[in-house]
């Protein structure tokens, strides 16, 4: 017995990894535990809390895959563009460029920033207060009624690369958004970032508010085998209208 129990035993260095592995399981999901415990002091909409994706492991089985800093900051960047503190900024399924928006403003008066709302699936980025909404995709319009045409900014990340889910998301946005336009001071400025074989999907969908392919590919933390598109209704410093 004793020696079937050695031929099933693990070896030292993968025993030791697993336990590496589980020590920082734990420490995150303390981290985490924190975090939410102070959430209602720390997140309220007075700009003073930063947030880490880090600390929000990726959940492959939902389709979760964060953008990378660089990428998350960039998006964040043009949506802010021009923003007043009478704007308002919806982010629909895509955290890691809500979390970057919330940084940025942190170090900003928060009596001149814009109003941000993050829809999303994920209930652990219930932790950033009043800024969340629950959000699942295959209920478009179960939203609150007082976020119909509220929103003069918004980018979409929709979870899955198919015709339903990205037609699905489209509803959410023409709910969302304040204007159905890219035209005038007070024209929609958007951004769906998604896979290239959804490029057709995209264009037709929005259309009628100048969206196009750009040049500019995110890039994600983890890397991912699908390519990535980003799609905008303007050019911009960061990118031009990708050429055929």
């Amino acid at each position: 017995m004793q020696a079937e129990d050695d031929d099933i035993r693990l070896p030292a260095d993968t025993l030791a990894l697993l336990e590496e592995f589980n020590r920082e399981k734990d420490a995150r999901a303390k981290q985490f535990e924190d975090l939410k415990t102070q959430s209602e002091d720390v997140f309220k909409a007075t700009g003073d809390g930063k947030l880490s994706m880090d600390l929000f492991g990726e959940d492959w089985n939902v389709s979760q895959f964060w953008y990378t800093e660089s990428t998350a900051n960039l998006l964040a960047r043009q949506l802010l563009k021009g923003c007043t503190k009478d704007s308002a900024i919806a982010v629909v399924s895509a955290p890691s460029a809500y979390v970057a928006l919330r940084n940025i403003l942190a170090d900003q008066d928060p009596t001149t920033t814009p109003q941000l709302c993050l829809l999303e699936y994920d209930r652990r980025f219930e932790v950033v207060g009043s800024d969340f909404q629950f959000y699942d995709f295959q209920q478009p319009l179960r939203l609150p009624n007082e976020l119909k045409g509220k929103f003069d900014r918004i980018i979409c990340d929709p979870p899955f690369l198919s015709e339903d889910c990205q037609t699905k998301a489209a509803l959410t946005v023409r709910f969302l958004a304040k204007k159905w336009s890219n035209e005038g001071d007070d024209g929609l400025r958007f951004i769906s970032c998604t896979g290239e074989r959804m490029e057709s999907t995209i264009l037709r969908l929005y259309s009628k508010i100048g969206t196009r392919t750009t040049d500019f590919d995110p890039e994600h933390s983890k890397g991912l085998s699908n390519e990535f598109r980003c799609y905008a209704n303007f050019e911009c410093e960061e990118w031009a209208w990708r050429k055929p």
